[in-house]
């Protein structure tokens, strides 16, 4: 550190889960190049030996011990490096299972910083397997050959220079009190922090703002490095975000989705932090503070409480990105879905997918990230078989559609009739043709997935889904039909969304492309199971049948997000949709009888297609609301929706009031 200026790196290395081998010699390449560079400190992702989602692997005797003996081989390579390095890795204290931080420079630990805040709620479950530093008892232990003190209480560590850094992971900064706020108070000018946290809409841009705010209001430099490509894409993708602030001001970023690992440096001037904090007299004052004073709460009077008059605006669209950052979003919405399909086809080491493709929104779209996921990965289009399957119920419209946008895209095209096959089946178990009953119209969908499946088999491939996340709110799939996959890209897009992302895209391309999509935009939303009418053109619209999916998406929105009453949804639905709210000129309008009506609808359907999502295939994650039973939602097939209905029963009976 010269003239008060050090030099920090920022490291995202590509993992393999539960390969710990594997990780050390990235690791050890990107140490290297640090030091190369002049670096003083790297830090790596949280569990960065073993990686973060190894799940019930943590349990594991054989993956702990092979964390140990790989940090020991850390401990070597680094014995003439001057470099300070800080690495994620399970430690065993006693009968804990810590998430912790392991410091160490020329061969020899400086300390073990544990986890204090563990996040247990939506994807995240850590406490299944990790304890929190507030579990642990003060003891030296042996690790990786080395005797070290384990403590709860915060840690510094001092460069020769005499630069204080400290340490805190993930979950900890978005904590009410970070522990970042104690460890600048004691002197810290650095926090690293070493996070595992997937990617969601907007939630880069939270994340951003938050470490801005807190290396503003700690008047430190703040190191953040991000689990990237590699980890598991079983539910969520992990981005791989690098960044380094100081004092608020973004010094340097690294490339988000990236495929292949990435280091970044920054310099950060300690001197002027630490005259920052001098000629604060709140930070000085702070640091006087630090002992928890009592809270003193002081009671309103009680008084008689006004009738109850909605006035803020509520958006009827919550899924939809607003139009100032839509094309950022849509961006970052197909990153996610590509960096998890990227990652399954890298896994398996798999260059065929197959996709029904009808002609219809969620095809569409499912098809578009194929092709995204291909170019990025440098595989040739044709590795992607675009199946278009023709029935009882489809029609010239969508069949034209499904075969100009597979062949405008370059995608190797299929045709496969269904419908000889459909009626031997029908022969098979005795279904008369002309009852157009709910035999009738699965029978087609498993049909069409029996042929996928088949068909991945014969080429080596995988099924890609198509269903999204509104259908799986309401069931609106066929039970081992288009409900099954071996991933599903579309798990967490809503319809009211996916409609912006294909008109994002038919906006970017010319030619048959474009126009193909724009006609799918404008096409009824329908399965096509049901015969055509007279003229040729759809007959079973799937939104007369279970209602629009503005308002399904809006009640699913404020349900899962909020966990909000049906009253209270009722209550932000009339007033998201009603005529007189200028603020969102395309929005529907319904009056309540017609808002009752469907809200009872969902919490009915909702409740009762449980049992198709308690076994989905796996899908990436991309916004703040997910149905993945391994993730967000966990509930009993077999639950009831009395509650629910009898209050929406209510509302009607009482006239909406």
């Amino acid at each position: 550190m010269k003239y008060g200026i050090i030099k920090v790196a920022c490291a995202v290395p590509v993992v393999s889960v539960a390969d710990c081998g594997q990780n050390i010699k990235e690791m050890e390449s990107l140490i290297a190049q640090a030091e190369g560079q002049k670096a003083e400190i790297i830090v790596f992702p949280e569990l960065s030996i073993t990686g973060y989602t190894c799940q019930d692997l943590f349990r594991q005797q054989l993956l702990l011990d092979a964390a140990e003996n790989c940090v020991m081989q850390l401990l070597e390579f680094s014995r003439q490096l001057n470099i300070i390095s800080i690495v994620g890795a399970p430690v065993v204290v006693g009968d804990l299972l810590l998430n912790c931080a392991v410091v160490f420079q020329q061969g020899k630990i400086l300390g073990i910083v544990p986890k204090i805040f563990l996040p247990n709620y939506s994807e995240f479950y850590e406490k299944r397997w990790f304890a929190s530093s507030q579990d642990l008892r003060p003891q030296t232990i042996r690790y990786a050959g080395h005797p070290v003190m384990m403590t709860a209480s915060p840690q510094l560590f001092r460069t020769i220079d005499g630069a204080l850094f400290g340490i805190e992971i993930c979950e900890d900064v978005w904590a009410p009190t970070p522990p970042s706020n104690h460890l600048a108070l004691a002197g810290a000018d650095l926090i690293f922090n070493l996070s595992a946290s997937d990617e969601l809409i907007g939630k880069h841009a939270y994340l951003k703002s938050l470490l801005a705010q807190q290396s503003a209001r700690t008047m430190c430099g703040y190191i953040y490095s991000g689990a990237g490509f590699g980890e598991s894409t079983q539910d969520v993708v992990y981005g791989g975000n690098a960044l380094v602030y100081e004092n608020g001001k973004l010094l340097a970023e690294g490339e988000r989705f990236a495929t292949s690992s990435q280091l970044i440096f920054a310099q950060i001037d300690v001197e002027s932090l630490r005259a920052d904090r001098r000629n604060n007299t709140t930070f000085v004052n702070a640091q006087r503070r630090m002992l928890q004073e009592e809270v003193i709460i002081h009671d309103a009077e009680a008084v008689s409480l006004n009738d109850f008059v909605l006035e803020r605006t509520v958006n009827p669209h919550p899924f939809i990105p607003t139009s100032e950052d839509m094309e950022a979003s849509c961006n970052e919405i197909f990153s996610i879905q590509v960096m998890g399909l990227a990652k399954r086809l890298v896994h398996t080491h798999c260059n065929t997918v197959v996709i029904g493709i009808s002609g219809g929104l969620d095809s569409t779209l499912a098809l578009l990230v194929c092709v995204k996921t291909f170019d990025k990965l440098g595989l040739n289009r044709k590795g992607i078989i675009g199946v278009t399957m023709p029935g009882f119920g489809t029609t010239g419209r969508t069949h034209e559609n499904a075969l100009s946008l597979m062949q405008s895209l370059g995608v190797s095209v299929r045709e496969i009739n269904i419908s000889k096959s459909v009626m031997q089946h029908f022969e098979d178990i005795g279904q008369d043709p002309q009852t157009m009953d709910v035999t009738y119209e699965n029978s087609q969908a498993r049909e069409r997935t029996q042929i996928l499946m088949d068909l991945a088999n014969k080429l080596g491939g995988m099924v890609i889904g198509t269903g999204d996340l509104s259908e799986l709110a309401l069931g609106w799939a066929t039970y081992n039909g288009d409900h099954m996959s071996m991933y599903g890209v579309n798990a967490s897009i809503p319809k009211t969304l996916i409609k912006y992302l294909v008109q994002f895209v038919a906006k970017s391309v010319d030619g048959q492309s474009s126009a193909t999509l724009y006609d799918i935009i404008d096409t009824p939303i329908s399965p096509e199971l049901i015969p055509a009418d007279d003229n040729g053109n759809i007959k079973q619209k799937t939104e007369d049948l279970v209602g629009p999916y503005e308002l399904h998406d809006f009640f699913l929105y404020h349900f899962l997000r909020h966990g909000f009453s049906p009253r209270k949804i009722f209550l932000l639905a009339r007033k998201a949709f009603e005529s007189t709210q200028a603020a969102y000129p395309d929005a529907g309008h319904y009056d309540d009888e017609t808002i009752l009506h469907w809200l009872k609808t969902f919490c009915r359907r909702f409740f009762n297609q449980q049992f198709k999502r308690s076994c989905l295939p796996d899908g990436p994650k991309v916004g703040s609301v997910s149905l993945s039973p391994r993730g967000d939602w966990r509930m009993p097939s077999d639950a009831t929706s009395r509650l629910w209905l009898d209050e929406v029963e209510k509302l009607s009976a009482n006239g909406s009031n």
